[in-house]
């Protein structure tokens, strides 16, 4: 695949002229044979003996299977990175995971149960005598070893103490990625610039970031205080836990700089001299693990806010449509609870988030009012980001960012329609695909501790997503909302505000960084200062006038002051004497803060609940626009000095044990949940999976190789064409297409819906798409049609603001969705379910909830016909070169490039572009044979 410039300022990391331009091949050539000497002597100490495995009994009768690209390792010396960099070569199991997970886009038609193990790897705990690579005792330690596996070098933590469990836990976890694990404790304090240098997605990360979590160190060691002394025993074990995996990460950084083994990144950041070793690594301390934990949590768990936006496009459909209609027609695009939205949970209600019969205290802004809180301050220097803000938040959205809502997937069978009678499962996480990944594998056991699977670098004391002894859990991002938009109505200036009836100071966060030009980024030196006015209500996001009154808006989250809590329902998860089965399960993570899916299963029950703090609002707020700051319409019970509040409890969450199936990905989880991100309507990506379960299990007799298949083909459908394609080409089709270049595209996208919609090379490794003109047609046309058909009924204005509330599209090669271009996440956001409403209604086709207006052709199948053909025609005559432009990764023109998920670098070592699925980056298969 065509290499251009890099994607991100980390990523220069990985380009020699540019990390390393001034030396000449020669003098390469001779550092990394003086680096190279150090780096022996690391890897010819003396290795202990063998670790016998894990006393435990493993229940999965050797079907646990899991994968995480790229690999495991995640570090890399100098030495490493520049031999990387000239001859292409990869550290030890930085990229061997790699080819499994690509291969199963081409080798799942031909799946069976035996050949699982081909495309993941073998997730039974312990590791067979003959596959044991090396043993250590980190440190000296006698209380813990570090056994990794010649094929993944995944390593195997396990203590005779819980000290030394979770020791070797920490020290582990900087042996594969302390690089990682520092620019994220940076990210999270909004310190990267500083650390990593001033190019513009440096910027970008730590802007968007700490504008969310603005947190001082008393802030970060106060959420530790707290989540110890509200949490009895369980509190004290996990402080003793983190205080133990911190010291192990410490071990490392010690044992590391005076080997010089360390990660190259810092000599090309300037932490550290290649020659004298002069510089230092700072010691890690409990409240990076807070930061980390800030970042995760926006990233994945902190469903909610937009409420401003929400309120712009509002203002906008009723001053198109006058108050009454524009309501309406707001609403129908919202989709709150759409009654054609696939769903998680099948019987039973749950609400939460529905609009109220009589909204009370709504603070609309008056039009053209609203301005964004600025964030940068005294900028200086730094030709990296021309456009200040605007620049670096671009960099950041399509950076690390292209994780972000994309958490998914799950597809979990009762044993009562699988082929063996034990429940099969097939989930994780899909968050996003850099180099080193964020996700790291383990498996820890000790006292109150066992566990195999993944967890965020730096949070590695428990094993996040996993299996235990007899059970497997992994989680889904849910987004129902946890953060509310509140208007507080200033006083004496713009920095004080009415609080419960006194004037009150705002609180003023300020973070400065300064960097220098340094050999990774190439930038000149440059600084300034991130400043956020924090209220008793949240940060300050948004300024404004409200009926004259001039107000600020803020966010308040519900987990904000809160990223520790949640650190007690992980621990749970991980402890064999607390999970036992669905209830305790349930009960386990009940104790998570952030808003995710959690799902389960052992070898006879399955269970799912939907965690998260969810505030209980006052009777007749309405939880979509921003609410006065006043006590009648605060958070019930709400503590603002701790930002507690009453929350709703755990039966009025979804939850669910033993049903038939579950499938998820990140759609609407029950009849009456109404507070999801928009685009929960008739058409989700979720229906790809529930319709390919449903099928499997009225048939009965799944197994892991069906379910598994099902996924693959899920993920690589595209949604647009298999769930609308077919009724666009009925309308088409409702009359002779006489057009010549018409009927050739309609002949090519009738062809390629036919042979099952999906975007699949002709062969393994050929680069090129099945069905690539019928492909481009649609990439091209969806766009076109979606503005033709909408745009001019709801007027310019309204649909600007509504494509600023929902992306129209978010196909692979879109670098304009929410996740960015190559990020492998596709289909969760767009236009797909309106479009499908608005021409079933153009087809006299029955809709249940229908948007409030039939717009193509102004409900004219005649003329909604015109529009599908001109726009269709437009679309088949672009070129290729133009539907894929090409970008620093790909060429113009090169579809399957356009579409490939390239590893972000966020370090020195880069890897190759892979076809696209859109699947979980963490992916297990299991199947329980027995139970305790």
């Amino acid at each position: 695949m065509p290499r251009r410039t890099p994607r991100n300022a980390l990523d220069r990391l990985r380009t020699p002229q540019r990390s390393l331009g001034f030396l000449k091949t020669a003098s390469v050539c001779v550092l990394i044979a003086g680096l190279l000497s150090p780096l022996s002597q690391a890897a010819a100490a003396p290795e202990a003996p063998a670790a016998d495995a894990a006393a435990v009994t493993d229940h999965c009768g050797n079907q646990c299977s899991d994968i995480l690209p790229p690999g495991q390792n995640g570090n890399a010396t100098l030495a490493q990175i520049l031999l990387h960099q000239a001859f292409g070569t990869q550290p030890a199991h930085a990229e061997d995971q790699l080819g499994p997970y690509a291969s199963l886009a081409t080798g799942y038609p031909t799946l069976t149960d035996a050949t699982i193990n081909t495309f993941f790897n073998d997730a039974s705990f312990g590791i067979p005598a003959d596959q044991v690579a090396s043993t250590v005792k980190p440190a000296g330690r006698s209380d813990v070893t570090i056994v990794r596996d010649k094929k993944t070098g995944v390593p195997h933590i396990t203590g005779t103490t819980r000290y030394g469990t979770e020791f070797g836990a920490g020290y582990a976890a900087a042996e594969d990625r302390l690089w990682l694990m520092d620019v994220f404790r940076h990210v999270g304090r909004g310190q990267l610039t500083s650390f990593a240098g001033g190019a513009a997605s440096n910027q970008g990360l730590e802007q968007e970031f700490w504008r969310n979590a603005p947190y001082t160190e008393a802030d970060l060691q106060a959420q530790i205080d707290n989540a110890v002394a509200s949490n009895g025993e369980r509190g004290r074990q996990a402080l003793a836990d983190v205080n133990a995996y911190v010291d192990g990460i410490n071990a490392y950084i010690d044992a590391s700089d005076s080997g010089r083994y360390f990660p190259g990144e810092y000599v090309l950041t300037g932490h550290k001299d290649s020659v004298t070793n002069a510089g230092t690594i700072a010691h890690f301390k409990p409240t990076d693990l807070v930061a980390l934990a800030s970042v995760i949590g926006a990233l994945f768990g902190s469903g909610g806010g937009g409420e401003v936006g929400n309120a712009l496009s509002l203002l906008a459909a009723q001053s198109k449509y006058g108050v009454t209609e524009g309501t309406k027609v707001w609403e129908s695009f919202r989709e709150r609870n759409d009654p054609e939205a696939v769903l998680t949970v099948h019987d039973g209600s749950f609400p939460y988030g529905r609009k109220p019969a009589d909204p009370q205290g709504e603070a609309l802004p008056d039009a053209g009012s609203v301005t964004r809180e600025e964030l940068v301050f005294d900028r200086t220097g730094s030709a990296a980001s021309p456009g200040a803000t605007g620049a670096s938040a671009d960099a950041a959205a399509n950076a690390v960012t292209s994780a972000k809502r994309g958490m998914s997937n799950a597809l979990v069978v009762s044993g009562e329609h699988t082929a063996s009678g034990h429940p099969v499962a097939v989930f994780g996480p899909q968050t996003g695909y850099f180099a080193p990944q964020l996700l790291m594998l383990q498996e820890i056991q000790g006292p109150g501790i066992s566990a195999r699977g993944a967890s965020f670098a730096g949070l590695s004391f428990y094993v996040e997503l996993g299996r235990g002894q007899d059970y497997a859990w992994s989680a889904t991002t849910s987004g129902q909302d946890i953060i509310d938009t509140y208007a507080v109505e200033l006083c004496q200036d713009d920095y004080h505000y009415l609080y419960r009836g006194t004037c009150t100071p705002m609180q003023k966060v300020e973070q400065k960084n300064a960097w220098k030009p340094t050999v990774a980024d190439g930038t000149a030196a440059g600084s300034y200062t991130m400043r956020v006015w924090r209220t008793k209500y949240g940060p300050v996001t948004h300024r404004a006038t409200v009926d004259g009154k001039k107000v600020a808006y803020t966010t308040l989250r519900s987990s904000f002051l809160h990223e520790a809590d949640s650190i007690i329902g992980f621990q749970m998860l991980n402890d064999p004497d607390h999970v036992k089965g669905p209830e305790s399960f349930q009960n386990a993570v009940q104790h998570i803060n952030y808003t995710f899916n959690w799902f389960y299963a052992d070898s006879e029950h399955t269970a799912y609940y939907n965690s998260g703090d969810n505030p209980v609002r006052a009777n007749g707020v309405d939880a979509e626009f921003p609410a006065w700051a006043q006590p009648a319409y605060e958070w019930r019970n709400w503590n603002p000095d701790t930002n507690t509040a009453s929350y709703t409890p755990p039966s009025q969450h979804p939850n669910s044990i033993d049903q038939d199936y579950y499938i998820s990905w990140n759609n609407k989880q029950a009849e009456g949940y109404a507070a999801a991100p928009w685009g929960n309507g008739s058409v989700h990506r979720g229906n790809l999976l529930d319709d390919r379960v449903k099928k499997l299990v009225d048939t009965g007799g799944v197994t892991r190789a069906s379910l598994v298949k099902a996924m693959a083909e899920a993920g690589l459908a595209d949604l647009r064409a298999e769930d609308v394609l077919p009724k666009l080409l009925k309308v088409i089709n409702s009359s002779p297409v006489t057009d010549p270049a018409a009927a050739a595209a309609v002949g090519e996208l009738s062809a390629w819906v036919s042979a099952g919609s999906r975007r699949t090379e002709t062969s393994a490794g050929s680069h090129t798409y099945a069905h690539a003109d019928a492909i481009r047609i649609l990439d091209a046309w969806w766009p076109l049609l979606v503005k033709a058909e909408f745009e001019p009924g709801l007027g310019s204005d309204l649909y600007s603001a509504f494509t600023a509330n929902l992306p129209v599209d978010e196909s692979p090669s879109a670098a304009h969705g929410p996740t960015g271009a190559h990020a492998g996440s596709a289909y969760q956001y767009g236009w797909w379910s309106y479009v499908d409403k608005d021409i079933r209604s153009v087809l006299g086709e029955q809709v249940q909830g229908p948007l409030a207006r039939t717009y193509c052709g102004d409900g004219s199948l005649g003329a909604c016909r015109d529009t599908l053909i001109s726009t269709l025609k437009e679309a088949a005559g672009r070129t290729a070169a133009q539907v894929y432009p090409g970008d620093d990764a790909c060429s113009a023109g090169d579809q399957w490039c356009a579409d490939s998920v390239v590893h972000r670098a966020l370090g020195g070592i880069g890897h190759r572009g892979i076809s696209w699925q859109n699947r979980p980056t963490y992916q297990q298969v299991v199947e329980f044979t027995s139970h305790r």
